[in-house]
């Protein structure tokens, strides 16, 4: 293990959840629990048998660890372990603090060019670099992103990298469509009251074709349905947002156009992809950061993110802790 003085911290959409709602399906939040699970800091005391890091390091914390080798770590997808530990997601910590102590294995070096903003952003990416790879995203596709939020967006960012021709996205708020316009996408569309096969619809005239692959990143019913409607016939709609329990489909439509449905669940292998995209350049995450607040104005950082104004809330955790 590591223990480290945290830097930056961003503010996800289940952070909010779990304040206001106290639970996210069977996570329920039954006693006092520390929020955070975008972050980054600096290395200040090592383990015996760390070798890897050293006092002084800037590291990006990757928050999920499973706790045994099981039968999922062994094929690579330890995401899915049952034994995960997974900061902010009851009843495990997060890392929205002064101070954070956490597993060697799950912490990354930065290089010099690298933030620790850009650090922190590394976990909503690694939701869009782990989407794109499950969706197979390669040269020339053309891609659907419902919902312009932090993850929607994420999702433009990395579909371009992988070599998507054209990305149209979709939400109800023209000032996120805006963002995500700078991040890349090539169309949006502002969703009123359009039923969900009119909002396909649009989708395969503004991209002149049915989007081979859809990346579904808002879990609301009538957009997981236009999803299904505007995927091309044996096309790929991958389900990263999460609504309700229950939701109603048409899975025959799917089915007899052999539209593959895939759900994901996390990320897992995606931190040394994402650190290698941000120190190339490859990839500009920086206008994500909408707002920043110190530590001690959380609470009004919560509350900023609450009512969906910018894109990215970050905390600064630490006023000593400068970036390079």
């Amino acid at each position: 293990e590591v223990l480290l003085r945290m830097h930056s911290v961003g503010i996800c959409g289940s952070d909010v959840h779990y304040w206001q709602h106290g639970r996210i399906g069977d996570f329920v939040v039954k006693d006092p629990m520390v929020l955070g699970h975008e972050a980054s800091g600096t290395v200040i005391k090592v383990g015996s048998g760390v070798t890897h890091l050293k006092p002084g390091d800037r590291v990006a914390i990757e928050p999920g660890v499973p706790r045994e080798a099981d039968e999922f770590c062994k094929i690579g997808r330890y995401n899915l372990s049952p034994t995960i530990f997974f900061c902010a997601t009851p009843p495990d910590d997060g890392n929205l603090c002064r101070y954070y102590k956490h597993s060697a294995s799950y912490c990354y070096k930065l290089p010099d060019n690298v933030t620790f903003e850009e650090g922190a952003l590394i976990e909503p990416l690694s939701v869009g670099i782990h989407a794109c790879k499950r969706a197979g995203v390669t040269l020339g596709s053309k891609v659907f992103v419902s919902g312009s939020g932090p993850i929607g967006l994420v999702n433009v960012l990395v579909a371009k990298m992988m070599g998507a021709a054209a990305v149209v996205i979709t939400d109800l708020s023209a000032s996120r469509l805006q963002k995500a316009k700078e991040v890349g996408a090539d169309f949006t569309i502002q969703v009123t009251n359009e039923t969900p096969q009119e909002v396909a619809s649009k989708v395969e005239s503004l991209l002149g074709c049915m989007p081979e692959i859809t990346v579904e990143c808002t879990g609301v019913q009538a957009c997981i349905q236009a999803g299904i409607y505007a995927t091309r016939s044996g096309g790929t709609l991958v389900l990263v947002g999460l609504g309700p329990e229950m939701v109603t489909v048409p899975i025959v439509n799917a089915a007899v156009r052999e539209v593959d449905i895939r759900g994901i669940f996390r990320y897992c292998n995606t931190w040394p992809v994402a650190i290698a995209l941000l120190a190339s350049k490859r990839i500009n995450v920086k206008p994500l950061v909408t707002h920043r607040f110190p530590l001690e104005k959380a609470l009004e950082a919560f509350e900023t993110t609450k009512r969906g104004e910018g894109v990215k809330v970050m905390l600064k955790c630490d006023p000593t802790n400068h970036n390079p």
